[in-house]
């Protein structure tokens, strides 16, 4: 496999799931009272996580070791405003670590708002209280004046998919409802909230601003009316409604029915901010749903099964397929030579250190399969300009826990020791043959 040398090649992870909240007067977030009320494994949070607040510069060194190009990180809201005023010692982590990634030669590639919400926020609605997006906007705001300047690449949002349905229709994160008009108001905002955000990072001439979208394939079960409707209604609520609001200015006319009853007043209102333009568009991607038709009659029709591709431990079916449907229906029907990364892939395995290290060929095999569909994209006219492997550590799994690990760094989560698995390595095998080939051309 040869990767071009103008394409992106980096490497994510996110505040929460890393950094430790113990550390450096970080404040509370809706995901410490979740784990509270039992909603992850083990009621695990990340208050301690990778401690990265204190393994920041070795982490930073295996991402440039490793031969990335660039870092995507997020910015902890709590932290930096964990009561409402200013944190200096929060403000201090992310300068001390946007420059050492320059110091090394890494782009940085940031997200503002990947899921910790300030407790604060939560208890007066969270992202069913439009005033959220407002208060967004003000946090981005400070954010861009403060960082903006050496950023690379900065997105508002990270899957808003699993921050409004995942978290208040399903009720599997954060804050843990399972309310249709809860979801639906959180599908809205969180988009008003990104357009917030966007127009607060503008006016600080903040460059190359995009959001983070997830998408899932949805595979029908069966050719029969009521499982496709199931799947077209499923993919309208995972893939649609986000894209098409951000790049046409409208709801998916098949799903806005269900849930405009539910959606804020004169939501109308905020569509022209929804939709202002970006500058590029991220796609985070691991999987495909089979979806059937559930007979209860009641929206959303349907529910998903595990098909009988490989898996990851998880059960996520591992097809890579998906990438490149996804890459070119972005480019064919929503956004033409829009610049599009994927900006997360990967998958979880239950890794072990042994005497050799971390082997993790099935990781391995992963990469090489979504780096190829994603490269085939490419070649067929996408506008894709990067990847970004999930994740450069083990880390916190959300309502999982710590059991799951995407981590191309096996982290011993009780001394923090990081090693290498074999995906790192073949990482960075794959890499110095690019600046190889690369020097000799």
């Amino acid at each position: 496999m040869r990767i071009p040398c103008d394409f992106t090649m980096g490497v994510a992870t996110a505040a929460y799931q890393i950094e430790g909240t113990n550390f450096g007067g970080c404040g509370k977030s809706h995901w410490d009272s979740f784990a509270k009320s039992g909603g992850t494994a083990n009621g695990e949070t990340g208050v301690i996580a990778c401690d990265h607040f204190h393994h920041w510069q070795s982490d930073l060194d295996l991402i440039k070791d490793a031969g990335f190009d660039s870092y995507r990180f997020s910015f902890s809201w709590p932290r930096l405003f964990p009561e409402g005023a200013k944190n200096p010692e929060g403000f201090d982590f992310y300068d001390r670590l946007i420059d050492g990634m320059l110091e090394r030669g890494l782009s940085p590639s940031a997200t503002l708002y990947h899921w910790d919400l300030p407790a604060r926020f939560a208890a007066n609605g969270g992202w069913e209280n439009r005033d959220t997006a407002d208060h967004f906007g003000d946090f981005a705001q400070s954010v861009g004046a403060a960082f903006g300047d050496r950023l690379d690449h900065v997105a508002t949002i990270n899957e808003p998919w699993c921050i409004a349905w995942l978290s208040h229709f399903l009720g599997h994160h954060a804050p843990g409802k399972t309310d249709l008009k809860s979801a639906a108001l959180a599908m809205h905002n969180i988009l008003a909230a990104h357009g917030a955000g966007m127009s607060a990072l503008r006016a600080q001439n903040v460059k190359n601003l995009g959001i983070v979208l997830n998408m899932e394939y949805a595979q029908a079960a069966s050719e029969n009316d009521a499982d496709l409707r199931a799947a077209k209604i499923y993919d309208g609520l995972y893939n649609r409604w986000f894209i098409s609001a951000i790049c046409k200015g409208q709801y998916p006319d098949d799903i806005l029915p269900y849930l405009e009853p539910h959606m804020p007043p004169n939501w109308q209102d905020d569509m022209a901010s929804i939709s202002q333009e970006i500058d590029w568009l991220g796609l985070n991607y691991y999987t495909r749903a089979i979806v059937y038709d559930d007979n209860t009659g009641m929206f959303p029709y349907g529910k998903t099964s595990h098909g009988p591709l490989e898996k990851t431990s998880m059960n996520w079916e591992i097809y890579p397929q998906g990438l490149t449907f996804f890459l070119q229906r972005i480019h064919d029907d929503y956004a033409p030579n829009l610049p599009l990364y994927v900006t997360e892939n990967g998958m979880a395995s239950h890794d072990r250190i042994s005497a050799g290290g971390v082997s993790d060929q099935q990781r391995i095999s992963y990469f090489q399969s979504h780096i190829a569909a994603a490269l085939k994209a490419r070649e067929n006219g996408v506008a894709l300009r990067g990847y970004y492997a999930w994740s450069l550590l083990d880390n916190f799994e959300w309502a999982f826990g710590y059991k799951e690990r995407f981590g191309l760094v096996h982290v011993d989560f009780e001394t923090h020791a990081r090693t290498p698995k074999d995906s790192w390595y073949w990482f960075q095998n794959l890499l110095a043959q690019r600046k190889a080939i690369t020097k000799i051309a």
